[in-house]
């Protein structure tokens, strides 16, 4: 079988791992309620980066439009993805597999981060510092439906989405109701 060769992704040369963007999502992983809501979504469809992106843009003010750069779901299919369906095949408990799957799982951490960086790279030309909207909670639940798959949008989400918009606000310190 002949795997088809492709081209290199064309990467901006100033993307920055680890930016405010990140930092948000690590401060997320934190909260294990928060984590595990995301990877839920996660296996129904839903981008954990843009469910990230809809946190920290209601955090900060903005609301999401759902629309991302092409190189950021580029990546996300191409990279991200890949790596997490290699290390999705391989047995969790499999112990002639176990170190190839862990060093799977930190790569797909570090396609993550790049994932974020790209998307950093591409929000905060379009967004300044502080947005307009007051209400963070209801800024990330708004993002959050902008940021549904298509099919989820009419929330059959497996989390309440007014929840999860308390935990991502939380993530950042701000105070819930």
């Amino acid at each position: 079988m002949t795997v088809p060769q492709t081209e290199p992704l064309n990467l901006p040369a100033t993307m920055e791992p680890d930016n405010p963007l990140w930092r948000y999502a690590l401060a997320c992983w934190q909260n294990p309620e928060l984590a595990q809501a995301c990877l839920t979504l996660q296996s129904r469809d839903w981008s954990v980066t843009r469910i990230l992106c809809a946190g920290w843009l209601g955090v900060n003010g903005h609301l999401f439009t759902g629309v991302e750069d092409a190189k950021v779901t580029e990546w996300r299919a191409r990279v991200t993805g890949s790596i997490r369906s290699a290390r999705k095949s391989i047995p969790r408990h499999h112990n002639g597999c176990r170190d190839l799957r862990e060093a799977l799982a930190r790569a797909e951490l570090q396609a993550e981060q790049t994932e974020l960086a790209l998307a950093w790279h591409t929000l905060t030309p379009r967004y300044p510092e502080t947005g307009k909207m007051h209400n963070r909670k209801t800024a990330i639940l708004q993002n959050l439906l902008a940021a549904a798959p298509r099919r989820e949008a009419d929330t059959r989400a497996p989390i309440s989405l007014d929840t999860l918009a308390g935990l991502l606000a939380a993530a950042a310190g701000e105070p819930q109701p």
